[in-house]
């Protein structure tokens, strides 16, 4: 599961500075700012289910799906404060970095251990 928030912190900082390459600071910030919104969540949702599966020994559907909603609430959250602090925000950038955190999960399956 880490592996998997390793690998999307990986690309969000790819990401970054081949926006910050091609497009300049502005959108380099704004790259970091999308992929940190997914990738945040995505890690306390990692710990969530870490701890949750030490502590019942099936882990529980509920607590997935409630663990699920408020990573979706973070995000949404995350991405509001985003909007509203950041005036020099880039948009295409934020919506790439956000785009390619949220694909880089697949990149966890082409290696295998």
């Amino acid at each position: 599961m880490f592996r998997f928030i390793l690998t999307q912190a990986a690309v969000v900082v790819i990401t970054a500075i081949v926006m910050g390459v091609f497009f300049g600071w502005r959108s380099a910030v704004s790259a970091g700012i999308g992929g940190g919104i997914c990738v945040l969540p995505n890690f306390l949702f990692a710990l969530h289910l870490k701890f949750t599966a030490h502590r019942f020994a099936t882990g529980g559907a509920a607590g997935f799906f409630i663990g699920e909603f408020v990573k979706v609430a973070l995000t949404l959250g995350l991405l509001a404060v985003a909007i509203k602090k950041y005036a020099d925000l880039h948009w295409p950038s934020l919506l790439v970095g956000m785009v390619l955190a949220l694909q880089a999960g697949l990149l966890g399956f082409w290696k295998k251990s």
